[in-house]
């Protein structure tokens, strides 16, 4: 079974478990009698950025990474959401710069933007050190999680990742936002 696709389906169950755990003793309490109904209004927008937000300054290198991982996002014919997501992704990865071999200091055989490794089959030292190859191979990673639209950043960038600390790539979506909505339509 695919490693991305297990994992989801863990990640799925967990939550609907978690879920069950908290909500049966709300629910257990509510009050029906006192229910009133409430008009809820269907939004199309990504969620809020969680938790403490970074930031950088970025370079012109990195600022041209910016456009290419946009123009890979509207070539693959992903909404902006993918390009946040694969910017964040990015800017903890690498801070958007495009790594080669960083010998002793270097996690594996990790490289590019988003510290690809060639031994995970995510291409050739050359294809992930392109820009556009490995925004596509991030993308291809994406496209596969269900739901990723909606759920949060970190999670989605998590389950194609599978990163040490899954949870870091949530401190940038506020930055990767802002690079999205400037470059977007440029």
């Amino acid at each position: 079974m695919n490693t991305i696709f297990r994992k989801s389906m863990l990640s799925v169950a967990g939550l609907a478990f978690a879920g069950g755990v908290f909500a049966g003793p709300i629910a257990a309490h509510a009050n029906p009698v006192d229910a009133k109904p409430v008009a809820a209004a269907v939004q199309n927008t990504a969620p809020k950025p969680q938790g403490d937000q970074s930031h950088i300054s970025l370079n012109d290198e990195q600022t041209a990474n910016v456009k290419a991982i946009i123009a890979a996002t509207k070539k693959a014919g992903l909404p902006e959401r993918a390009a946040v997501i694969s910017i964040a992704t990015s800017l903890q990865e690498s801070k958007l710069e495009n790594l080669g071999h960083l010998g002793d200091a270097n996690d594996h055989d990790s490289l590019g933007l988003f510290q690809q490794r060639p031994s995970s089959g995510w291409g050739t030292p050359e294809q992930i050190t392109d820009p556009a190859y490995s925004t596509t191979a991030f993308l291809k990673g994406l496209k596969q999680v269900d739901g990723w639209q909606d759920m949060p950043l970190t999670e989605a960038a998590q389950t194609v990742q599978v990163s040490a600390y899954p949870d870091a790539y949530a401190q940038w979506e506020q930055q990767a936002t802002d690079l999205v909505a400037q470059h977007w339509n440029s």
